[in-house]
């Protein structure tokens, strides 16, 4: 035998021994009255109370680590989308004013939490975590936990910061766990994949798909009276952000209604007249410019929303933004 067929039998040898034992297993499994479970098909909780809470501890902890070092790697493991890009961004452009660290470090508390946590089929799994914050005064902190693999740590990909009397109730099963909307739930006033969308549409166009508030209507007003000023023009482009880890996720509420994160990008353009200047931008916006600011300046941020979406037929039929949190991630000069 050669040496190659000799190393194909063995690996035929080995596969075959370990199918044998998954077939063992599966027996005495039955045997014994149990259910062999397909992690892809049944329908579980994303996790446990205790894994959550851990979860959360080993989040704050590096956050604190990163945050006192400005070094994005001490918590790169545990950030992902839209927050991961914000808190990359807040990172780097603090580490290139502050090489040493940051000067005015104050470590996050995050106490009172509440998990509210889904069961589903498939990945990923997630799950919400609403606490207090040193950070603010009243805001509740809504931070979303993310994983696509048991393999890999929990990273938060929302943060939203929403009033106690906001946060809904949720509907829960006799085990205490909730329910997960699917993206595409057609008796919401708005299926979760088309929130960003919506939204973008919205701040460009009007209409009266979205309540008003400070999220909608009022940041609509504030752009409009900032974008033309005596020597000085800003446009506005806003685009959807729902792929990977910027997919829209969805919690069922008691009323049959859903509370709905997800992301969207947003780009502002401030363009100087002849013989004028761009207003010279703060030193974290600075870090993350690139080129020379000439006549032009182009800040790309990314921004992830909370909103209520409301059952469809029900009340006024609106999508309420509870709240958004908003960051600088780059800049071109010109």
């Amino acid at each position: 035998m050669t040496r190659e067929r000799s190393r194909r039998w063995l690996r035929r040898r080995e596969r075959n021994a370990l199918m044998a034992a998954a077939v063992v297993t599966a027996l005495s499994l039955t045997a014994g009255g149990c259910v062999v479970v397909h992690g892809e098909r049944e329908v579980l909780p994303a996790a446990t109370p205790a894994e959550a809470a851990k979860a959360l501890e080993q989040f704050t902890s590096a956050y604190n680590r990163a945050d006192k070092a400005y070094d994005n790697s001490l918590d790169a493991d545990y950030t992902t989308g839209p927050l991961g890009d914000i808190d990359a961004a807040r990172l780097t452009a603090g580490h290139a004013n502050n090489p040493g660290g940051n000067p005015e470090h104050a470590p996050l508390e995050l106490s009172d939490a509440k998990y509210t946590i889904p069961k589903k089929a498939g990945w990923p799994r997630w799950f919400v975590a609403d606490t207090k914050s040193n950070k603010s005064t009243s805001a509740r902190w809504l931070l979303v936990f993310l994983r696509h693999d048991l393999d890999e740590p929990w990273q938060v990909a929302y943060l939203t910061l929403v009033e106690p009397s906001d946060v809904p109730r949720f509907k829960k099963d006799a085990d205490g766990f909730a329910e997960a909307v699917p993206a595409d739930s057609p008796d919401l006033a708005a299926a979760p994949e088309d929130l960003s969308k919506g939204y973008t549409d919205y701040l460009r166009s009007g209409g009266t798909s979205f309540a008003d508030g400070t999220h909608t209507s009022v940041w609509r007003a504030q752009r409009e009276k900032n974008a033309k000023k005596p020597g000085l023009v800003t446009q506005y482009i806003d685009e959807a952000a729902t792929a990977g880890d910027y997919a829209p996720l969805a919690l069922r509420t008691a009323d049959g209604g859903a509370l709905v994160f997800f992301a969207s990008r947003h780009y502002r353009k401030q363009t100087a007249a002849a013989g004028a200047t761009v207003p010279t931008p703060n030193e974290a916006v600075l870090a993350l410019t690139k080129g020379e600011i000439k006549q032009s300046l182009l800040m790309e941020f990314v921004s992830n929303e909370v909103a209520l979406d409301p059952k469809k037929g029900s009340g006024q039929g609106q999508v309420d933004v509870l709240g958004r949190v908003q960051g600088l991630t780059s800049a071109q000069g010109s």
